[in-house]
């Protein structure tokens, strides 16, 4: 029985680039189902053709992200993998927090991109060594400042001002929050005034941030 062959859809506006890929990727067995010039092409063909994965370049009409995030939300057995020549860290944290599974870049050795592939849909991250560290730090990063917080949680703040907070963290204002807690909205700036004390940070929304670990 032969193995079915991984179905491909290639969106990038430039014509070459979706021809060179196209190459790659017949050379290395798959199957390029369709191609897409622009984000709204993409996922036009995505929901019409469910491939298994859909190369997608950034910086193309409509916004490769915003489909990113359309596709993966749609058809979440396919793996969304973009394919730029960016390095902005701006740029990745948004392609993964659009659901992509990998982010390649389109100077790679193209003998590595259907490894690639196949090591998403295995359930491996396609990212080029040299953003490895950079979401690494990110990670990092965020999760030493939360764990920090918990760790001071019982001694730093109390639980009213940990309630106050984490309603304006939710973007409700002084008043909603006096409201929801039955409090002044007095009241609400006095743990407002604590908390920024204790943290010793400038204002509110450092404070939010801080407690969000952001």
């Amino acid at each position: 029985m032969s193995v079915p062959r991984i179905r491909v859809l290639v969106a990038d506006d430039h014509a070459p680039t979706r021809a060179g890929v196209r190459a790659s990727l017949d050379a290395e067995g798959f199957e390029v189902v369709g191609e897409a010039h622009n984000a709204r092409v993409a996922m036009e063909l995505a929901v019409d053709l469910e491939p298994d994965v859909v190369l997608m370049d950034i910086h193309m009409p409509g916004g490769g992200i915003a489909a990113a995030d359309e596709i993966s939300r749609s058809l979440p057995n396919c793996a969304v993998v973009m394919l730029t020549y960016s390095r902005d860290d701006d740029d990745l944290f948004d392609s993964l927090r659009a659901g992509a599974r990998g982010y390649l870049l389109k100077d790679m050795d193209p003998d590595r991109l259907g490894p690639a592939l196949h090591g998403v849909l295995a359930g491996e991250a396609a990212l080029p060594r040299s953003l490895v560290s950079r979401v690494l730090e990110e990670f990092q990063g965020k999760s030493r400042r939360k764990l920090f917080v918990k760790a001071q949680r019982p001694t730093q703040l109390t639980s009213r001002e940990w309630e106050v907070m984490e309603l304006l963290g939710e973007g409700l204002s002084t008043e909603e929050v006096a409201g929801r807690l039955f409090i002044a909205a007095g009241t609400v700036r006095v743990h407002v005034s604590s908390v920024i004390k204790k943290l010793r940070v400038p204002d509110r929304a450092s404070a939010i941030r801080v407690l969000g670990g952001e």
